[in-house]
């Protein structure tokens, strides 16, 4: 069948604009052809241009001493040390997911795996976050269910642990879930590959799986809104093979270990065009192909579908020229193919070939990096105001605090994710110190006296409040969560999920979510060297709220100094860092007791913070502490609750609180900034107070760690006694409500 004929509707149903099609007639001096159009529809689309975003983008920090590879490549890479540096990046399969669960989330896992591995670094561990709509959304069980399935098969296969997460449950995800992959790799400080088509007459090589028709033009799907043809969208998602992944890292690393490599790519989103294209644009090259030596998987497939085909597990290399037989005999070594498609060219143009016609033949600059930027109109959304008022006069006080908290801990939002990391294999590689369920994952570095921590962050609710606190307020909560396993925060990867940019009211909370991000790395010396953006994420009109997830990656020079957030001993003493002024705007409490969400976040003191930050680091260091805790959502009483339930021993507690004038329902609740709970034994609790005093971080005894309860005590009036198997129930009880939900 012959290609269509290329003219403006047919440009304009491939996503771009009447703007975006004078200046491709502009580029080329012609109409383009079929293969060329859709070179540029995926190339010039929103999820592989970042031409919303990218005027935004330049305001995060970028560099630092420890920055090896900022933005701009596969992933960010930092410097730990001894010669030792760690690759990391967050990507999102969203849309992919919501059609598709399991193979979306999978081919998620897969992209993010190679990210990471086409830098050359081995992952050792991957973390996940996760937004669903309501748990009584009838579509909830069925994609919890999918996604959770198709992460934890994905890693389990390739042998890679997942260690940690957000799951996060909202009605505005009802049409729209979020799926956000995370993956760290170890690789030598020395040794970092990169995405570059350099050297003209050097061989350009196909490795991997064969090439089939599935993820066609799934990076344009991604670049638009959901509607009534959602499910006739499905043809797009592609489908993963977590075995070939393997084989696939495994080959490339073992080739990374001989100098036969120039530059190389994961084909993901817009598969052997985006490769290609971002290859030779880094490197201000041409590249020459013939599509004919294409391994493919089904019969009569077209350029246009060769070149946009997102089949999984495929990379596109560079090789230095006489290491030909090296790069055949490492890969069928492996039982993948491997086939030269071409050659880099110094023409600075695309030429490729089928059949020997030449099918495309555009300048490369255009098209990989100088995408139409739009600095999109921004307003902030009619209802800000509305949002933020909250007269807390007209809500009352809390009456049951033991039921309160009881809710709380047994609520989709804050009761245990067992169901869904016990699907995940934790500890393939032993390097495993710390899996889910505490502040963030800890992964030992082999052969060193190292560790390195990673968490993910964000409060969808505050951003929707306030995009530039909220989105400082994730940042800061990843960086002390790392910091509550004793390790220093050093840098940061984000995936920016967001609704309609064309919307003013989404782009004004996307550049205020980024100036936030920004100044609170800035303030915390957390350079952010990698990312994703997602937009569209709506449907019918209705977006997610602003959700900007914060991976942070901390490192700790000695792993036996790192601590846990498990009350550990009977007669340990029980103190707050950090103080308490019983803020309620956005709170989980506010929201599941009285389904209020408006207000303010916290406030967040960026100098309080880095003092508390260097604190924590200093005890965990020291070993004054034997536990450490974020206190966030939920607030003082679930954090003390939490330390409980992840006791091994079922340890609960003693408290005994001051309101000193304040609501109870805000000490008990309240989700203030920087604080933190902390255990220690009686001989270390005055050389904690006092270094905290040190570091004008406010400190409080408020109790002792023992027996089977639960008890609180507020201004001597007891309010709380309740079994810590009680809780537990409730706590463990809460997610299978959802996925058993019908």
């Amino acid at each position: 069948m012959p290609d269509p004929q290329v003219t403006l509707p047919l440009a304009l149903a491939h996503g771009l604009s009447e703007e975006e099609w004078r200046r491709v007639l502009d580029i080329l001096g012609r109409v383009p052809t079929y293969p060329e159009l859709g070179i540029f529809s995926v190339m010039w689309s929103e999820h592989c241009s970042y031409k919303s975003s990218r005027v935004h983008l330049k305001k995060f920090p970028t560099s630092g001493p420890r920055v090896l590879q900022g933005p701009g490549e596969n992933a960010g890479v930092v410097d730990i040390g001894d010669g030792w540096a760690v690759c990391f990046k967050m990507e999102s399969h969203n849309h992919p997911s919501y059609i598709e669960p399991y193979q979306g989330a999978a081919t998620g896992v897969g992209g993010i795996l190679r990210d990471v591995f086409t830098m050359g670094a081995r992952p050792i561990a991957s973390l996940n976050a996760l937004h669903f709509g309501r748990p009584g959304h009838p579509r909830t069980p069925h994609l919890v269910k999918g996604v959770v399935a198709g992460v934890g098969d994905y890693g389990n296969c390739v042998g890679v642990p997942t260690v940690g997460g957000q799951v996060v449950f909202h009605e505005c995800y009802d049409g729209n879930i979020l799926v956000n992959a995370f993956t760290l790799g170890l690789l030598r400080a020395d040794k970092i590959f990169r995405g570059c088509a350099s050297g003209a007459g050097n061989p350009v090589w196909y490795v991997g799986s064969k090439t089939g028709r599935d993820g066609i033009h799934g990076a344009t799907m991604a670049s638009a809104e959901f509607s009534e043809e959602t499910e006739q969208k499905r043809p797009t998602v592609q489908v993963g093979d977590p075995f070939t992944e393997k084989l696939l890292l495994e080959a490339c690393l073992e080739l990374m270990e001989t100098d036969a490599i120039v530059g190389i790519q994961d084909m993901g989103a817009a598969g052997l065009t985006s490769s290609s294209f971002e290859m030779a644009g880094r490197a201000g090259s041409g590249i020459r192909m013939n599509l004919d030596e294409v391994p493919v998987r089904e019969t009569g497939m077209t350029p246009y579908e060769i070149l946009l085909s997102e089949s999984q597990e495929r990379m596109l290399l560079v090789a230095r020229r006489g290491c030909e037989e090296a790069v055949r005999g490492v890969f069928a070594k492996w039982g993948l193919d491997a086939v030269r498609v071409g050659e880099v060219t110094d023409t600075g143009r695309a030429e490729i070939f089928w059949r020997g016609e030449k099918v495309v033949d555009m300048p490369v600059g255009p098209v990989s990096d100088q995408a139409p930027l739009y600095d999109r109109p921004q307003a902030p959304p009619a209802d800000l105001a509305a949002r933020r008022e909250l007269d807390l006069s007209a809500v009352p006080d809390c009456r049951d605090p033991e039921g309160a908290l009881l809710a709380l801990v047994g609520s989709p939002a804050l009761c245990s994710r067992r169901w869904v990391y016990t699907q995940y294999d934790q500890t393939v590689r032993t390097n495993t110190v710390r899996g889910p369920g505490g502040d963030a994952a800890v992964i030992r570095v082999k052969g060193t006296q190292k560790a390195v921590a990673l968490t993910l962050d964000v409060n969808p609710r505050y951003c929707h409040l306030d995009p530039f606190e909220g989105a400082r307020l994730a940042v800061a909560e990843a960086a002390r969560n790392v910091a509550c396993v004793g390790a220093e925060p050093l840098a940061v990867t984000d995936c920016l999920n967001f609704g309609n940019p064309e919307r003013p009211h989404v782009m004004w909370e996307f550049a205020r979510c980024v100036e936030g991000m920004a100044q609170a790395c800035r303030e915390l010396s957390t350079p952010v060297v990698s990312g994703n953006v997602s937009f569209y994420n709506e449907t019918h009109g209705e977006g997610i709220f602003p959700t900007p997830s914060v991976g942070m990656v901390g490192l700790i020079e000695d792993v036996s100094r790192c601590v846990g957030n498990a009350f550990c001993e009977e007669g340990d003493a029980v103190v707050l860092l950090g103080r308490t002024r019983g803020h309620l705007g956005g709170s989980e409490y506010l929201s599941l007791l009285h389904g209020i969400e408006r207000g303010t976040p916290p406030p967040l003191d960026a100098g309080r913070e880095r003092a508390l930050l260097a604190l924590l680091r200093e005890l965990a260091c020291e070993g004054k502490v034997k536990s450490l805790h974020d206190c966030s959502d939920g607030g003082l009483l679930v954090a003390v609750a939490e330390c409980g339930l992840h006791s091994r021993a079922a340890l609960g507690a003693t408290l005994s609180l001051q309101a000193r004038g304040m609501r109870l329902d805000g000490l008990l609740f309240g989700e203030d900034a920087s604080r933190v709970v902390a255990t220690c034994a009686p001989a270390m609790l005055q050389p904690l107070l006092d270094r905290a005093r040190a570091c004008a971080i406010e400190a409080t005894l408020i109790g002792t760690v023992g027996g089977e309860a639960l008890v609180v005590n507020v201004d001597g009036q007891r309010l709380v006694d309740r079994p810590l198997r009680d809780l537990r129930a409730a706590w463990e009880e809460g997610f299978e409500s959802v996925v058993k939900r019908r």
